[in-house]
């Protein structure tokens, strides 16, 4: 009898064993632990967390937001490539139907541009950098150029003033066919040729025929500084009918620094002597307050002057009352739109070009366990207490298209803003 049960206790055990065994060997045969195995389904995961506890709206624009994660998970989880999983990861930001949400790589300028920006604000992220950033600088090599697809084409869109595209034969409306003889890419197109010479095969017109090839020295630049540097060397007075025409680029507008740097040349610098300034707002980032605008609108005040012992005299006044436009596009965002806006609110000159981006949110970046950057709203942005421009943007009052398709270097929008504020001079 005892045998009996011995023997089938023995065979529960091995029925067991053996349904046990049937069950590891499914689990292990199965895509799930494979899946939830993959770094990607990690940084999948902290990318939804941290939308879900920051993003500004608790109710996620009416979007089910749980739901966007059942919907976006295996797709992020089967992607074979950190391109395909950052398309999958911005397919499901972008059912917030928000600006200030993406998530960035190390392959793209805007990566390291919002580093710059954000770090020198945020003791948080200053602390999280070394890790990515061993050597605590934010710096990539290029040449310093923004870029469209259009039609599957990649055109020039604007180039950084100081560099080295700049300096080279690229023009605005250039379409890329290749760098060195591969496609363009850009990020990996110049990584490790800072100094070296790449050629660029361009296309100036549609026309196969004008095609050429432009050689160009990449540099390294200093994400936390390029933008006030370009500032500089925007910088300029435009001769014009026995006129002096200031001009000044502002790239970014989201750091004091940026903001500071047009009031010195305004007040102090090259443009306190121009007859009439064009303030150019398009593309790059916004981002900060907008105090400068206290500039055009407070009541003028006294001029103050100064006499060395050598009677050399220097005056100052802290206004500008003189003529000004401001130039905008779609690429001007945040900030600058809220400056776009008090323009025309306080009458202070006629803002020129195209619409805006309608992208007036606060926004913030986070470090992802593999050094990749997420950037979410965090707050909603009222101008004047009730008015929200966001996904609405700001028309200027003179619209001037830019067709930016082999442009050859034309610039409608700046030469209408020259051309008004000469009027405003007769």
């Amino acid at each position: 009898m005892k045998k009996r049960r011995l023997s089938g206790l023995l065979k529960l055990t091995v029925a067991m064993l053996m349904s046990c065994s049937v069950l590891l060997l499914f689990w292990l045969t199965s895509p799930l632990p494979q899946i939830l195995a993959k770094p990607e389904t990690k940084i999948f995961e902290q990318v939804w967390q941290t939308v879900n506890e920051n993003f500004y709206d608790p109710n996620f624009n009416g979007v089910d937001w749980k739901a966007m994660r059942e919907k976006y998970q295996p797709q992020a989880a089967q992607t074979k490539s950190k391109e395909e999983f950052a398309i999958a990861i911005n397919q499901m930001l972008s059912e917030l139907q928000s600006s200030h949400i993406r998530y960035y790589t190390q392959d793209e300028p805007a990566y390291y541009q919002l580093l710059g920006i954000f770090v020198p604000r945020s003791t948080e992220l200053q602390k999280q950098l070394k890790k990515y950033f061993p050597k605590g600088k934010i710096e990539y090599t290029d040449i310093g150029i923004f870029t469209k697809n259009i039609n599957n084409k990649t055109f020039i869109s604007a180039i950084l003033d100081g560099s080295p595209a700049a300096k080279a034969d690229l023009k605005v409306g250039d379409q890329i066919i290749s760098v060195d003889g591969r496609p363009y890419q850009p990020i990996q197109s110049f990584a490790g040729k800072a100094g070296e010479k790449v050629k660029l095969l361009i296309q100036r017109s549609p026309d196969r025929n004008s095609q050429k090839e432009i050689a160009i020295v990449p540099k390294m630049l200093d994400a936390s500084t390029m933008f006030i540097e370009a500032h500089r060397a925007s910088t300029q007075i435009i001769q014009r009918q026995g006129k002096k025409i200031g001009y000044i680029h502002i790239w970014s507008h989201a750091a004091n620094e940026d903001q500071q740097q047009l009031q010195e040349e305004m007040i102090y610098g090259r443009l306190k002597d121009a007859d009439a300034l064009v303030l150019d707002f398009r593309d790059g980032w916004g981002g900060g307050d907008v105090d400068s605008l206290n500039i055009f609108t407070a009541k003028e005040g006294p001029s103050v002057t100064s006499i060395s012992r050598k009677g050399r005299k220097y005056t100052y006044v802290s206004q500008w009352k003189k003529p000004v436009a401001m130039v905008i596009n779609e690429g001007s965002r945040s900030s600058k739109e809220i400056y776009a806006y008090g323009f025309q609110q306080h009458k202070i000159g006629p803002v020129i070009g195209s619409k805006t981006a309608g992208a007036v949110v606060a926004g913030r970046p986070f470090f992802m366990p593999d050094g990749s950057l997420l950037y979410v709203a965090v707050a909603d942005v009222f101008v004047n207490g009730n008015e929200r421009l966001e996904g609405k943007g700001v028309t200027p009052d003179m619209n001037v298209a830019f067709p930016l398709e082999y442009a050859q270097g034309a610039d409608p929008q700046k030469e209408r803003a020259i051309e008004t504020v000469l009027a405003a001079l007769k």
